[in-house]
């Protein structure tokens, strides 16, 4: 089972949701959550292969390690082959492995909360929550540009009916909003993965003593759409960031950085691109909240380095100094935002673009410090924001309103929630000792390192810190109105956290613990040999223009 352990886990969710089609619905449930739990089982069966320091080998003498690779023909032409290609390595196991987990928790959320209505429609509802989990899984491992775009359009239509049919009372417009946006960037991608193969179909041409191939050292003769391939070839690399090399008239690099640039941003998001984010986090159901917050916001700064950064490190370092102020607006923005907000969940939504902002800053400076950050964050805001999500999602399902200034004194009325309400916000305020101050410190230190090649290094992270100082304000503030103080008379009665509640709660609280404490144990071993080796691609990729561009 070994050899296609990550096609198993993949397709797992997908099977399940097939099968609940046909079975009673009281069975219903117990499908989902048994698919989806086997799946989360399975994916911790991979840490045996990167626990011990094997995530920082070399496959190929080029990139980072690959491991459980699969690769097999799927659609070939004339001129071209499209592969089902997939492998983890130390960027993709960390968010696979988090994809898992949030999935399984977010399908034990969705077992009880009649105040979306998940009760209604319960086999659509879990068929498309296991089709949007494998789209997810897919994402990650995929190394084939053609099948990693279908996977990333596989998770669009579940994602929009989930919201759309399950949602609150503008789940429509939500949902359109989610869709229109989303697809609006996969058409940006789409071009670019079109345009990237006929390209390097010409590097291969007119570089033909260079294009040598990655993984059996035959030479390449036609273009490509293998991930590791475009980043690693040095035919291709050279030809891409030849300056003569161009499309519309406009260098191709930058070009193509931009393209799946926007693509990604949507998805991450920032600003000026965010405006799905709070809607469609709004409008979902709880459980939905999570998988979008958890999950779904990280590919897009997965895109960021295994694309953009990875195959077109010239046009990062272009359009740098333009991403720097997109990411401290995003950060700066998104704080104000949350902190204006009355509407309990809103202020969770906009606090994650803020967070996103982080790292969007953190991979745009191009230093090691700052990916690893970046890489960080993502994690860490992959737990301690759904947690967050579920802990409004409990107190929603009680009072049925997510009105900040209605509550207060939570804590007192229910102690165990109040208890790990504190945890998961303060995780998110990036308290030192928890898993929010780790990616975020490490951001703002790689920042500061880019100064000498980036004179704007040094007052973006100046202005990202600030950014701490303001999610300390909205965090504080939400803490203080919703659970301290003396309880109201109408929640007095409030039942405390149910023991399934708390089940989904404590794994969250003790990884949002456990990331803080022990940071390189649990994250940073894992991504660290393979975010070097991108780093060493990217500078080498640079040295070779410099060296083109002198001759």
């Amino acid at each position: 089972m070994d050899q296609h352990l990550i096609s198993w886990i993949v397709f797992l969710p997908m099977i399940a949701g097939l099968v609940l089609l046909f079975v009673p619905r009281e069975l219903v449930k117990w499908v989902a959550l048994f698919g989806s739990g086997l799946a989360f089982v399975l994916s911790l069966l991979l840490f045996k292969t990167f626990w011990g320091g094997d995530a920082a080998g070399v496959f190929g003498d080029a990139y980072g390690a690959l491991h459980h690779v699969e690769r097999a023909g799927w659609i070939t032409g004339n001129r071209f082959s499209i592969e089902y290609f997939v492998g983890l390595d130390g960027l993709s196991f960390p968010l696979f492995l988090l994809t898992t987990f949030v999935s399984l928790l977010a399908c034990l959320a969705s077992f009880n909360f009649d105040s979306w209505k998940i009760n209604k429609g319960i086999k659509a509802y879990f068929f498309l929550f296991l089709l949007l989990e494998t789209g997810m899984l897919g994402v990650f491992v995929s190394l084939d540009f053609f099948l990693f775009y279908v996977f990333w359009e596989v998770m669009l239509l579940p994602m929009y009916f989930l919201i759309g049919v399950w949602g609150g009372e503008r789940r429509e417009y939500a949902a359109i909003k989610f869709f229109i946006f989303t697809l609006a960037g996969s058409v940006l991608m789409l071009v670019g993965l079109v345009a990237m193969f006929f390209y390097s179909a010409d590097a291969v041409a007119k570089y033909p003593e260079l294009a040598t191939s990655y993984h059996d050292g035959a030479q390449v003769t036609t273009g490509t759409f293998d991930l590791i391939e475009l980043t690693t070839n040095e035919a291709i690399q050279k030809h891409f960031g030849d300056a003569g090399t161009k499309l519309l008239n406009v260098r191709f690099a930058p070009l193509m950085f931009m393209f799946l640039f926007i693509g990604f941003a949507i998805k991450l998001p920032c600003v000026p691109v965010h405006t799905w984010l709070p809607d469609a986090h709004v409008q979902a159901p709880t459980p939905i909240s999570m998988i979008l917050a958890g999950v779904l916001l990280k590919m897009g700064g997965y895109g960021f380095l295994r694309l953009c950064y990875g195959i077109f490190p010239l046009g990062g370092e272009f359009w740098a100094s333009f991403l720097a102020v997109i990411a401290v607006v995003s950060i700066l923005y998104g704080a104000l935002c949350a902190m204006a907000q009355t509407d309990f969940k809103k202020l969770v939504a906009y606090s994650s673009v803020s967070h996103m902002g982080y790292v969007l800053l953190g991979i745009c400076v191009m230093t090691t410090t700052g990916f690893q950050g970046a890489m960080f964050q993502m994690v860490a805001h992959g737990i301690s924001s759904p947690m967050c999500f579920f802990l409004v999602g409990v107190i929603y399902d009680r009072a049925h309103h997510r009105q900040i200034n209605k509550f207060g004194g939570l804590w007192l009325s229910m102690p165990r929630y109040g208890s790990m309400a504190t945890l998961g916000f303060f995780a998110s305020l990036g308290l030192p000792g928890l898993c929010g101050f780790v990616g975020e410190a490490y951001v703002l230190l790689g920042t500061f390192q880019a100064g000498p090649h980036f004179a704007w290094a040094y007052t973006a992270a100046i202005c990202a810190a600030f950014g701490v100082v303001l999610t300390a304000g909205y965090i504080l503030w939400v803490v203080q109105r919703v659970y301290l103080g003396s309880v109201r008379e109408e929640y007095k009665g409030f039942p405390e956290a149910t023991g399934r509640e708390m089940l989904i709660l404590a794994p969250l609280g003790a990884l949002c613990i456990l990331l803080g404490v022990l940071p390189k144990q649990s994250v940073f071993d894992f991504m660290n040999g393979t975010l070097n080796l991108l780093i060493d691609q990217m500078n080498g990729v640079t040295q070779m223009a410099m060296a083109a561009a002198g001759g």
